[in-house]
Parts: structure tokens; sequence; C-alpha cells
């Protein structure tokens, strides 16, 4: 595994996990969010830019997001997907309680971003948009792996077989999904 992107529903652990995998791997970690928000929440112009850079690299690991900007850029150079397949009730619960520890501490996210309890009323929202976003997710991913048949896929359906999957020395293969 030296490209690594790990998809999965909103508040799923995609960033957690590559995190994870990052260190374990010694494989450099591009955050995403970190990438695309700039100050108030606005897309930094130099996004897309700086995914085709790091993503061209021989290895990393990221999330799975932003199609609408970045298309399937990093599905088409990645060699490994892991695919956080969770149960809604899991990813919500995950969602949910990370937004209150987020709007109750005020931590900055990036690029001088907070969370608050007034934006959770905006369609946008992570917990909005990973309840009306989930199935879609789901549908897209699976599209995705099939039109990347090349690709290493570990489809983990349940926090165990994560956990089960990291416990691993990481080179091992989880439930393929071919």
């Amino acid at each position: 595994m030296n490209r690594v992107l790990i998809s999965g529903a909103t508040g799923s652990g995609k960033t957690t996990l590559a995190t994870v995998l990052s260190a374990a791997l010694d494989v450099p970690r591009f955050e995403l969010d970190a990438l695309h928000h700039g100050p108030g929440w606005v897309k930094r112009p130099e996004f897309a830019s700086e995914v085709d850079a790091f993503s061209g690299r021989p290895r990393w690991v990221t999330e799975d997001q932003y199609h609408r900007d970045l298309g399937d850029l990093l599905w088409q150079r990645a060699d490994t997907v892991i695919w956080l397949d969770l149960p809604r009730r899991t990813v919500m619960w995950r969602v949910v309680w990370r937004s209150i520890v987020r709007a109750v501490t005020r931590r900055e996210l990036w690029n001088g971003n907070r969370e608050s309890f007034r934006d959770w009323l905006d369609a946008g929202h992570p917990i909005r948009w990973s309840w009306s976003q989930y199935d879609r997710k789901r549908h897209e991913t699976a599209d995705r792996i099939a039109r990347h048949p090349g690709l290493r896929v570990v489809r983990l359906r349940s926090p165990r077989e994560v956990r089960q999957w990291t416990a691993r020395r990481h080179d091992q293969p989880g439930r393929a999904v071919r």
C-alpha cells in the first residue's frame, strides 16, 4: 500500500484511519479538508493543483471526498482503497459526537475555521450532510470500485472490522470486495 484512499460517509472515520495508516506505514498523509477550506470556509484556489501535486507522488494516504472538484483523480492514482462502509447509526453517532465536541471546544479546524452550534442549521453541516448523503456515497463508492478494477479494495463494515484490520500489520488484505 503506497497510495491509499480512504472512502466512506462523512463521520465514518476516514481522517482517523488516515492518521493511523500514515504512522503505521510511514506514508505522508494529506488532509483534504485542510487543503480545501480557506478562511471563512471558502474553497482555496490552490486546492486542485495541490491535490494533483501530492497525488503524483509515489506514497500518500488521504480521504475520498471533493469529487466535484477532483473527479476521479485520486481513484486513478491510488493503488488501494479502504472503504469504511459502516452502518448509518454508527456514522451518525460519530458525526454528532464530533460536532458537539467541536462546537463546545471551539477548536480551530482549518485555516481559522471553527464549528458552532449555530452552523448545525446549515444544509451543508456535516451532520445534515452525512444523513442526506449516506446512501448516495455508498452507491457512488461501489460505482467507482467497478470503474477502477485494478485497485486493491478493503471493505470494512463495522468498527470491529476496522479495529481488527488496523491491528494487523496493514500489509495483509481485509475483507476484499472482489
